[in-house]
Protein backbone atom coordinates (compact mmCIF):
# COMPACT_ATOMS: atom_id res chain seq x y z
CA UNK A 1 0.00 0.00 0.00
CA UNK A 2 1.12 3.58 -0.65
CA UNK A 3 2.04 5.96 2.34
CA UNK A 4 1.63 9.50 2.58
CA UNK A 5 3.63 10.77 5.28
CA UNK A 6 3.68 14.72 6.44
CA UNK A 7 5.78 15.98 9.26
CA UNK A 8 5.32 19.38 10.06
CA UNK A 9 5.99 18.86 14.38
CA UNK A 10 8.97 21.11 14.20
CA UNK A 11 11.18 23.80 12.27
CA UNK A 12 11.10 21.81 9.20
CA UNK A 13 7.88 21.14 6.43
CA UNK A 14 8.29 17.52 4.93
CA UNK A 15 6.10 15.28 3.13
CA UNK A 16 7.05 11.91 1.13
CA UNK A 17 5.29 9.00 -0.47
CA UNK A 18 6.38 5.74 0.13
CA UNK A 19 5.83 2.34 -1.20
CA UNK A 20 7.05 -1.41 -0.74
CA UNK A 21 9.44 0.23 1.72
CA UNK A 22 11.04 2.85 -0.63
CA UNK A 23 10.72 6.59 -1.14
CA UNK A 24 8.88 7.51 -4.37
CA UNK A 25 9.12 11.17 -3.96
CA UNK A 26 9.62 13.81 -0.96
CA UNK A 27 9.77 17.45 -0.29
CA UNK A 28 11.50 19.14 2.58
CA UNK A 29 11.99 22.52 3.53
CA UNK A 30 12.88 24.71 6.43
CA UNK A 31 10.30 26.73 7.31
CA UNK A 32 10.33 27.41 10.73
CA UNK A 33 7.08 29.16 10.59
CA UNK A 34 4.16 29.16 7.77
CA UNK A 35 3.45 24.86 7.92
CA UNK A 36 -0.37 25.41 7.36
CA UNK A 37 0.68 27.74 4.45
CA UNK A 38 2.88 25.37 2.73
CA UNK A 39 2.11 21.63 3.32
CA UNK A 40 -0.92 21.49 1.39
CA UNK A 41 1.12 22.82 -1.76
CA UNK A 42 3.95 20.37 -0.66
CA UNK A 43 1.50 17.27 -1.10
CA UNK A 44 -0.11 18.63 -4.29
CA UNK A 45 3.76 18.94 -5.75
CA UNK A 46 3.86 15.06 -4.97
CA UNK A 47 3.03 12.40 -7.87
CA UNK A 48 -0.58 11.89 -8.18
CA UNK A 49 -1.31 14.68 -5.50
CA UNK A 50 0.33 12.46 -2.91
CA UNK A 51 -3.12 10.56 -2.62
CA UNK A 52 -2.39 7.17 -0.71
CA UNK A 53 -4.38 4.65 0.85
CA UNK A 54 -2.82 5.28 4.40
CA UNK A 55 -1.24 8.26 6.30
CA UNK A 56 1.60 8.57 8.34
CA UNK A 57 2.17 11.46 10.70
CA UNK A 58 4.16 12.86 12.86
CA UNK A 59 2.40 13.75 15.98
CA UNK A 60 5.43 15.28 18.40
CA UNK A 61 7.14 16.35 20.56
CA UNK A 62 7.73 19.69 18.61
CA UNK A 63 6.12 23.15 18.23
CA UNK A 64 2.16 23.01 19.13
CA UNK A 65 0.83 25.16 16.13
CA UNK A 66 3.05 22.45 13.74
CA UNK A 67 1.66 19.26 15.60
CA UNK A 68 -1.60 20.44 15.08
CA UNK A 69 -1.33 21.61 11.36
CA UNK A 70 0.03 18.29 10.37
CA UNK A 71 -2.61 16.34 12.19
CA UNK A 72 -5.35 18.19 11.17
CA UNK A 73 -4.50 17.65 7.56
CA UNK A 74 -3.61 13.83 7.75
CA UNK A 75 -7.28 13.52 9.62
CA UNK A 76 -8.58 15.76 6.35
CA UNK A 77 -7.20 13.77 3.30
CA UNK A 78 -8.01 10.34 5.34
CA UNK A 79 -11.44 11.09 5.62
CA UNK A 80 -11.51 12.46 2.15
CA UNK A 81 -9.59 9.53 0.26
CA UNK A 82 -11.19 7.22 2.22
CA UNK A 83 -7.20 6.02 3.99
CA UNK A 84 -6.42 5.05 6.79
CA UNK A 85 -4.02 7.26 9.14
CA UNK A 86 -1.45 6.65 12.08
CA UNK A 87 1.16 8.36 14.06
CA UNK A 88 5.33 8.27 14.56
CA UNK A 89 7.16 10.42 16.51
CA UNK A 90 9.43 13.15 15.60
CA UNK A 91 12.23 11.61 18.09
CA UNK A 92 11.91 8.24 16.57
CA UNK A 93 12.04 9.84 13.11
CA UNK A 94 15.67 11.24 13.72
CA UNK A 95 17.01 8.49 15.91
CA UNK A 96 16.34 5.90 12.68
CA UNK A 97 17.74 8.29 10.71
CA UNK A 98 21.08 8.25 13.25
CA UNK A 99 21.50 5.00 13.92
CA UNK A 100 20.87 3.94 9.94
CA UNK A 101 24.16 6.21 9.37
CA UNK A 102 26.21 6.02 12.57
CA UNK A 103 27.14 3.28 14.60
CA UNK A 104 24.03 0.97 15.53
CA UNK A 105 25.65 -0.46 18.53
CA UNK A 106 25.59 2.39 20.73
CA UNK A 107 22.60 4.03 21.95
CA UNK A 108 21.44 7.43 20.33
CA UNK A 109 19.31 10.43 22.74
CA UNK A 110 17.49 12.46 20.62
CA UNK A 111 17.46 16.30 21.56
CA UNK A 112 14.77 18.30 19.93
CA UNK A 113 13.69 21.92 20.98
CA UNK A 114 10.87 21.99 23.46
CA UNK A 115 10.51 25.94 24.20
CA UNK A 116 10.47 27.69 27.29
CA UNK A 117 13.98 26.72 28.40
CA UNK A 118 13.72 23.39 27.80
CA UNK A 119 14.35 20.55 25.32
CA UNK A 120 12.60 17.30 24.76
CA UNK A 121 14.79 13.98 24.90
CA UNK A 122 14.55 10.49 24.43
CA UNK A 123 16.99 7.47 24.17
CA UNK A 124 16.83 4.73 21.05
CA UNK A 125 18.79 1.86 20.84
CA UNK A 126 19.09 -0.21 16.96
CA UNK A 127 18.67 -3.95 16.45
CA UNK A 128 15.25 -3.37 16.20
CA UNK A 129 14.77 0.29 16.30
CA UNK A 130 13.37 1.01 20.03
CA UNK A 131 12.78 3.19 22.64
CA UNK A 132 15.27 3.45 26.04
CA UNK A 133 13.38 5.19 28.01
CA UNK A 134 10.19 7.89 27.95
CA UNK A 135 9.92 10.80 26.47
CA UNK A 136 11.26 13.62 28.88
CA UNK A 137 10.97 17.82 29.04
CA UNK A 138 14.17 18.85 30.54
CA UNK A 139 16.36 21.85 31.45
CA UNK A 140 19.11 21.48 29.27
CA UNK A 141 21.11 21.04 32.22
CA UNK A 142 19.46 17.79 33.23
CA UNK A 143 19.49 17.19 29.41
CA UNK A 144 23.36 16.95 29.55
CA UNK A 145 23.50 14.89 33.25
CA UNK A 146 21.27 12.39 31.36
CA UNK A 147 23.24 11.59 28.34
CA UNK A 148 25.49 9.13 29.96
CA UNK A 149 27.47 8.43 27.00
CA UNK A 150 25.30 7.64 24.06
CA UNK A 151 25.62 9.56 21.21
CA UNK A 152 23.41 12.89 20.53
CA UNK A 153 21.47 14.11 17.65
CA UNK A 154 18.71 16.71 17.07
CA UNK A 155 18.23 20.89 16.80
CA UNK A 156 18.27 20.71 20.60
CA UNK A 157 21.71 20.07 21.38
CA UNK A 158 22.49 23.89 20.23
CA UNK A 159 20.50 24.92 23.74
CA UNK A 160 23.12 22.54 25.58
CA UNK A 161 26.52 23.30 23.78
CA UNK A 162 26.13 27.11 23.08
CA UNK A 163 26.66 29.83 24.89
CA UNK A 164 24.11 31.52 22.54
CA UNK A 165 21.86 28.85 21.22
CA UNK A 166 20.04 31.25 19.16
CA UNK A 167 22.86 32.46 16.66
CA UNK A 168 24.62 28.08 16.85
CA UNK A 169 24.11 26.24 13.76
CA UNK A 170 20.38 23.71 13.83
CA UNK A 171 20.75 20.21 14.07
CA UNK A 172 19.45 17.40 12.78
CA UNK A 173 15.17 17.31 12.43
CA UNK A 174 12.73 15.29 11.27
CA UNK A 175 12.58 13.93 7.47
CA UNK A 176 9.09 12.53 6.50
CA UNK A 177 10.72 9.98 3.90
CA UNK A 178 12.95 8.64 6.88
CA UNK A 179 9.25 6.39 7.49
CA UNK A 180 11.07 3.72 5.53
CA UNK A 181 13.56 3.21 8.09
CA UNK A 182 10.49 2.68 11.42
CA UNK A 183 9.42 -0.24 12.54
CA UNK A 184 5.83 -1.29 13.06
CA UNK A 185 5.32 -0.52 16.17
CA UNK A 186 7.24 2.92 15.98
CA UNK A 187 4.77 3.81 13.14
CA UNK A 188 1.76 2.83 14.93
CA UNK A 189 0.71 5.44 17.05
CA UNK A 190 -2.54 7.01 17.51
CA UNK A 191 -2.91 10.04 15.26
CA UNK A 192 -3.25 12.76 18.33
CA UNK A 193 -0.76 15.01 19.87
CA UNK A 194 2.37 13.89 21.60
CA UNK A 195 3.06 17.32 23.24
CA UNK A 196 5.63 15.66 25.47
CA UNK A 197 4.81 18.55 28.20
CA UNK A 198 1.22 20.41 30.07
CA UNK A 199 0.08 23.01 28.26
CA UNK A 200 0.78 26.36 28.85
CA UNK A 201 -2.50 27.52 29.87
CA UNK A 202 -4.12 26.57 33.10
CA UNK A 203 -7.75 26.53 34.12
CA UNK A 204 -8.79 28.63 36.62
CA UNK A 205 -9.20 26.83 40.05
Amino acid sequence: MRTLVIDAATAACSVALVEAGSVIAERHELVERGHAERLVPMIAELPGGGRAGHILVDVGPGSFTGIRVGIAAARGLGLGWGATVAGCSSLALVAARQLADGDAGLPVAVVLEGGHGEVFMQRFAASPLRALGPLESLTPAAARARLDGAAAVGDGLRWLDSDDPRQAPRGALPRAADAVLLPPALATLPPRPLYGRAPDAKVPG
